[in-house]
């Protein structure tokens, strides 16, 4: 039975065969078939794989089949171009991070290349790439990338190889681009780590694609670190070779570029021999790959020499001078509205200066001696403080100031300060008022240097406005000059003169004198309401003073003192004021200004300022109290002004004899030897030069009477007459002409009423008194 029904149930068995149409019915039900759609054959072919696949053991079925591998691996690389894209599209470079724009505010004297210090807490000078020299530019690509003009920004085989040697444990490594350490410096930080590298990668590529290779040069190197606290190569080239970084040469360049990779171990003034072994075998490889891709020629990489290089110093900051001369320069941009606190505040420029750095060291050193030599007279002298200024006449440029001791213990800026009295040095312009408004005495007489006053000490002044206090000043010590003519009154510095002669010209007149000179229209203490004014109750600053002096030093032409020459930001300037030159007085009243005030030199309070060998005018000034004492004097190429003062504290002010430990500091003394001593060497470099002095009328003598006979040489002036029995004094003319036709004049014993002379001839140009006796033909009583 089984062996008759074998193959009976077997539907493909040779007992049943199957029909052309059983065939087709199974092919259709598998989707394979004649007539069967692509579809349904693709159906069959993965459904029998899948089955073939089951009947395999487990083992083999945990391999995958090359298809599903390809499969794998393309949808891999589908999502990761997909990332790679998205992340890119919505990747923006950030805002730049504080740290890498923060700048140094950087201050120059005036040759704009010797640093007198800087303000901000980064030091650091952002310059555009054309104030870089091209062979520091050279250097850099040759040290940090020498693919930087060719690549997109990032480098593969440099990322793979810190990647390597990250994941070999030697920490997360280098391998970037220019670009990317830009991107790493500007726009992220310094963190070693992999979600930083991965920014830094993608915007790099942005950043690549956006800016110029020039622009991300000069992003670089404005924020790469050198050592030195130098961020950026303008603050590197200053700190390490005293130059800008448009001087930077080969040499210099490829030591500046070795010292991105290890700034501090590079320092050859510091480091170790290993480290100074390391920065030369770096240094070198600047050189050669400068030479490699034609930066330097084979003769020029021969010929190179490693650099010599400062030793380090300190950030300049604003120590000893360098704070008062910055705030003097901030205050001229703020006052004349060149930028606003908030612009200078952001930081970045760079400020030339007219300060000249000899000048500087000249005027500190001589105020500092002369100070230093009181100390040892009185524990008090500590509280002597100066306030100085010198300022170039033809110019208006402030060369030299000083502020105090050390801006550090002292931030107070003496230079600046507005409440020290000038006192006599104010005297100089009453003598302008008068002689510029053709101005006369009570009685008629027209006020010239030979115009003679009743020196009597607190004689009363007339002729005041009715609504002006009555004044009857002393002179000093009570000295009584009796008759004295107006040089001699400006020689002895005599206050009775003065009062009446500003009464005679009008205060508001003399108020406009000091102004049309350079005094400042808000000067404390200069109103025309107060008598007292024509003696020096003002108290501009020391600048303002000697730019007011400099006015008569410039034949009458004034120009606003003035202490910055350039201000600039990354390459952009900011436009400066125009130092045109107004004329405040005829050139005839601003020269006869400055004869008489040579007599007080020659012949009167400001003797000690013979020493300087010069031609040279100049006023004394001591105030009540003894709280101040000034000399203000100039020559025909400098004009300077030098005050002392007493100050207890914050506020309280002593008498200057009480702190020196004498009985009285005049102008005349060691204001006048510190102002000589600094002109001295101010002056050393500078030609001899003579005041070319045009006085017209003003120096002629007036007509006599018949009973005067003038005596036909030069003689020496008489001493003053203490007390005014004897009420006639021979009037000072400083420089009497040594021409017989024109001998020197001896007034007539005044009568009670004195005539009006003779109107005065025209001007001759060059006439009387202005041959000037040489310095030391002249007498001093």
């Amino acid at each position: 039975m089984g062996s008759n029904n074998k193959g009976m149930d077997d539907p493909d068995s040779l007992a049943n065969p199957m029909t052309g149409g059983t065939l087709e019915a199974e092919d259709r039900a598998e989707g394979g078939g004649m007539g069967a759609s692509g579809r349904d054959r693709r159906r069959a072919r993965t459904a029998a794989r899948k089955a073939r696949r089951r009947a395999l053991p487990w083992y083999r079925r945990i391999i995958p089949t090359w298809r599903m591998a390809l499969g794998g691996l393309l949808t891999a690389v589908l999502l990761g171009v997909g990332a790679f894209v998205g992340i890119y599209l919505y990747v923006e470079p950030p805002n730049a991070n504080a740290a890498a724009v923060a700048q140094a505010n950087v201050y120059y004297y005036s040759d704009g290349k010797t640093v007198i210090g800087q303000t901000g807490t980064k030091n650091r000078m952002i310059v555009p790439l054309a104030q870089i020299s091209p062979q520091m530019q050279q250097a850099a690509v040759s040290a940090e990338d020498r693919t930087f003009y060719s690549n997109q920004g990032v480098s593969l085989t440099g990322m793979a190889r810190a990647a390597w040697d990250t994941a070999r444990g030697q920490g997360v490594q280098g391998g970037s681009t220019i670009t990317q350490q830009y991107v790493k410096n500007y726009y992220l930080n310094q963190d070693q780590t992999v979600s930083r590298k991965i920014k830094e990668f993608f915007i790099s590529l942005k950043v690549d694609r956006t800016e110029t290779k020039s622009d991300i040069l000069a992003g670089y190197l404005n924020t790469s670190y050198f050592g030195r606290g130098a961020y950026g190569v303008q603050a590197a080239a200053q700190a390490y070779f005293g130059v800008n970084a448009s001087q930077l040469n080969a040499d210099q360049s490829a030591y500046l570029a070795a010292l991105l990779q290890a700034p501090s171990a590079y320092d050859v003034a510091t480091a170790s021999a290993a480290g100074k072994q390391a920065a030369t075998d770096r240094w070198n490889y600047v050189l050669d790959g400068m030479a490699k891709l034609g930066y330097l020629t084979p003769q020029q990489r021969a010929a190179a020499k490693f650099p010599a290089v400062k030793p380090t110093t300190g950030i300049k900051g604003l120590s000893g001078q360098a704070g008062y001369l910055v705030d003097i320069a901030d205050n001229y941009l703020f006052s004349n509205n060149v930028m606003t606190r908030d612009e200078l505040a952001r930081g970045g420029w760079k400020i030339v200066t007219t300060f000249d750095k000899g000048d500087q060291n000249a005027l500190a050193s001589s105020v500092k001696h002369e100070l230093n030599s009181l100390k040892t007279n009185s524990a008090k002298a500590k509280y002597i403080r100066a306030g100085a200024a010198s300022v170039e006449p033809s110019s208006g440029k402030v060369v030299a100031a000083y502020g105090g001791p050390d801006y550090v213990t002292q931030p107070f800026n003496d230079a600046l300060r507005t409440d020290i009295s000038e006192g006599s040095t104010f005297k100089a312009f009453d003598l302008a008022a008068a002689l510029q408004n053709k101005s006369t005495t009570q009685d008629g007489r027209q006020i010239t240097p030979y115009t003679t006053y009743d020196g009597t000490s607190g004689r009363q002044v007339v002729g005041l406005p009715p609504n002006v206090a009555s004044f009857n000043p002393d002179n000093e010590d009570h000295v009584n000059y009796g008759q004295i003519s107006v040089s001699t009154a400006m020689a002895k510095s005599v206050n009775s003169v003065f009062a009446q002669l500003g009464a005679d010209v009008g205060l508001d007149k003399v108020r406009a004198a000091a102004i049309a000179a350079g005094l400042p229209s808000d000067t404390p203490g200069m109103s025309a309401s107060n008598p007292s004014v024509t003696l020096g109750t003002s108290s501009p600053n020391a600048i303002q003073l000697a730019g007011a002096y400099a006015t008569f030093a410039n034949h009458g032409k004034q120009i606003a003192p003035w202490s910055v020459q350039s201000v600039s930001h990354e390459g952009q300037s900011k436009t400066m004021p125009q130092h045109t030159a107004t004329q405040a007085f005829d050139r005839s009243v601003a020269d006869t200004v400055t004869q008489v005030l040579q007599g007080v030199i020659d012949n009167g309070t400001g003797y000690a300022a013979q020493a300087l060998g010069r031609d040279a005018a100049g006023k004394t000034g001591t105030t009540d109290s003894n709280l101040s004492a000034w000399f203000a004097g100039y020559t025909p190429q400098l004009s300077t002004t030098v005050g002392l003062f007493a100050q207890q504290g914050d506020v309280r002010r002593i008498s200057l004899g009480d702190a020196a430990g004498i009985s009285r500091v005049n102008g005349g003394s060691f204001p006048t030897q510190i102002w000589t001593n600094y002109m001295e060497q101010a002056l050393s470099g500078l030609p001899y030069a003579s005041f070319d002095l045009q006085t017209g009328s003003y120096y002629v003598p007036p007509v006599t009477t018949p009973s005067v006979t003038p005596s036909p040489s030069a003689t020496t002036p008489a001493s003053p007459t203490p007390t005014p029995p004897t009420p006639s004094r021979t009037p000072v003319n400083p420089y009497p002409t040594v021409t017989p036709s024109n001998p020197p004049y001896t007034p007539p014993v005044p009568n009670p009423t004195p005539s009006t002379p003779t109107a005065p001839p025209t001007s001759q140009g060059n006439g009387q008194g202005n041959i000037l006796f040489p310095r030391h033909a002249v007498n001093t009583p």
